[in-house]
């Protein structure tokens, strides 16, 4: 799997590249702090939903520091993903590296 700092996000994201974001953080976690245009799938619903997954596009794992986004990018790649990125540091780092406004947590 790859790994992708905020930055690299944050310039792929104005590019308007294909990507689809994956948080698999809690729901209330999810409402607390997010990074736009993700997709909130807890880590214990990433197996039963992985239809929801699209094989074509980037998919970058969103956690709080990058711990269960870095599991679920390994699940995801032996599931038969290829684009699999996981976001470096997670939230937690977007918040301090991208938007400052973010609700740290």
């Amino acid at each position: 799997m790859k790994h992708m700092l905020p930055v690299e996000l944050q310039a792929r994201l104005v590019a308007g590249d294909k990507l689809q974001l994956v948080d698999v953080r809690e729901a209330w976690e999810f409402n607390t702090a997010r990074i736009d245009g993700s997709k909130l799938i807890p880590m214990d619903e990433v197996a039963a939903r992985t239809g929801e997954l699209d094989h074509d596009a980037d998919i970058i794992v969103i956690c709080h520091h990058g711990g269960r986004s870095l599991q679920i990018a390994a699940f995801l790649e032996r599931e038969g993903f290829s684009k699999v990125h996981n976001l470096t540091g997670g939230v937690d780092a977007w918040a301090r590296s991208i938007d400052p406004s973010m609700q740290a947590y």
